[in-house]
């Protein structure tokens, strides 16, 4: 099993930090910034792979929430989707 190395995160420490992907659920958006964590994509694409291939039933409690992500991985994942369909 993988194991997370979940952080706390308590807001920018520089500028740098401010360009990282931010993961947001629309209840988030309501609440103070201090219930929203940055983390990088890889620590989140791990989890979600193994939690997507183990058809994991908690996924699907957060098939509507809405996450942020740059828009060069928006671009990669469009082209992958596009790409990956079968052939007619």
């Amino acid at each position: 099993m993988i194991r997370s190395q979940l952080r706390l995160y308590a807001g920018p420490d520089s500028q740098a930090d401010l360009n990282t992907t931010v993961l947001t659920s629309p209840s988030q958006q309501k609440r103070d910034a201090s219930d929203q964590v940055t983390v990088s994509a890889g620590e989140v694409f791990s989890a979600l792979a193994d939690a997507i291939q183990s058809g994991r039933a908690w996924l699907r409690d957060f098939e509507d929430d809405q996450i942020t992500v740059s828009s060069d991985l928006y671009d990669v994942i469009m082209a992958y989707q596009h790409f990956r369909r079968p052939s007619a």
